[in-house]
């Protein structure tokens, strides 16, 4: 069977596949946004506590976090087995940022949900990705 009839007939192997290029396509998009700061200013988003205790200044911890997010994006299009884990880690750490900074407790909700997609992923991940010189559980 073809790579498109198992999206049509398949629906776990259509939802990985759902999953997978969102968590390719919008990472890499929201971390070049931390450059250009088109969508928001993004250095608001920053918990004061955090930019208290950073080197730097929020603008530059939001590129920093740019990069991130662009190679969670790179990760995820090579290996969602693995990858996927990391990003859900990588969310959590997110929503403790929103959380402890008031007025964001909207934004840190949707982040829960995109956390719970990415532990998705990760579970799909196990049947269709093959693991690091393995073979795919299906």
């Amino acid at each position: 069977m073809g790579f498109g009839q198992r999206l049509r007939r398949e629906p776990a192997f259509s939802a990985y596949w759902l999953l997978r290029v969102g968590f390719v396509v919008l990472p890499m998009w929201m971390g070049i946004d931390k450059f250009i700061d088109g969508l928001t200013f993004w250095p608001d988003y920053l918990a004061p506590w955090i930019v208290g205790i950073i080197p730097f200044s929020a603008a530059t911890a939001m590129m920093v976090v740019g990069v991130v997010e662009i190679l969670a994006g790179v990760a995820i299009a090579i290996k969602p087995r693995y990858a996927s884990y990391v990003v859900a880690l990588w969310l959590a750490g997110i929503v403790i940022n929103l959380l402890t900074y008031s007025g964001f407790y909207d934004v840190a909700l949707r982040d829960v949900g995109l956390l719970v997609a990415a532990f998705a992923l990760a579970r799909l991940a196990a049947a269709y990705d093959r693991p690091w010189g393995g073979v795919v559980a299906r």
